[in-house]
């Protein structure tokens, strides 16, 4: 009787289960590491000379491919821990003009607004306005650092974000990092000993910004991916 009223209010009979029963227990899924973005062909001749050579020194570094617009960030022992768009300097060039240290931001003209290229031990300290700043070149007034607050116009967030890489010649020759790498990476690697930022040229040979890599001959060339 029981059973039939039950039907009749459309509830279905499930056998009881005992108390003691288990839940069955869910494997979790494995965790999926993201790939680390490759290394343009000229950021990895960088790395491969610097892993061979240990010219970093036990000291975390960074790669910055020009021509790219890229960051790309290892620690003392060579890995690579991540890669980010970078904002550079407005002119295309890898000098930085003498004496361009000891003038205003106004008193610098269009052409001399360049990130020079090379290799740079790179220590943090303080800028105008008590900001701490990563030095890259004290003398020519190159930091590395995060977007400052300034003119909306230069919209370099944007800029930052956008896919291309031609709107990313914006600084005064300091080179602008996403502020998440900035601080949970850059600023505790580099905070205590500095570390050294290696800078691809825009115009000149590769070999005369890196004069060692005179002595390391270019492997399969023919077939290497050329820089965006």
């Amino acid at each position: 009787m029981m059973k039939a009223m039950m039907a009749l209010a459309g509830l279905a009979l499930v056998a009881p289960q005992p108390a003691f029963a288990a839940a069955k227990k869910v494997k979790p899924a494995a965790k999926v590491e993201a790939p680390q973005n490759p290394l343009t062909a000229s950021a990895q001749r960088i790395a491969d000379w610097v892993a061979d050579s240990a010219d970093n020194r036990a000291l975390p570094y960074i790669i910055i491919d020009k021509p790219a617009a890229t960051l790309f960030l290892f620690d003392a022992k060579g890995e690579q821990l991540a890669t980010a768009p970078v904002l550079i300097g407005i002119a295309s060039g890898d000098d930085a003009t003498p004496g361009i240290g000891s003038k205003n931001l106004a008193e610098i003209g269009p052409a001399e607004k360049t990130t020079p290229a090379g290799r740079f031990l790179a220590k943090f300290g303080r800028a105008a306005g008590n900001a701490r700043v990563l030095w890259v070149d004290y003398a020519t007034s190159v930091a590395l650092h995060t977007i400052p607050p300034g003119n909306p116009k230069d919209k370099r967030r944007e800029r930052m974000l956008s896919p291309g890489i031609d709107d990313n010649r914006i600084t005064f020759g300091c080179i602008n990092v996403p502020k998440a790498i900035y601080g949970s990476k850059i600023a505790p690697m580099f905070g205590k000993k500095g570390g050294y930022v290696y800078i691809l040229p825009d115009t000149k040979p590769i070999e005369a910004a890196f004069p060692a890599l005179h002595a390391r001959p270019i492997a399969s060339s023919v077939n290497a991916p050329a820089t965006k």
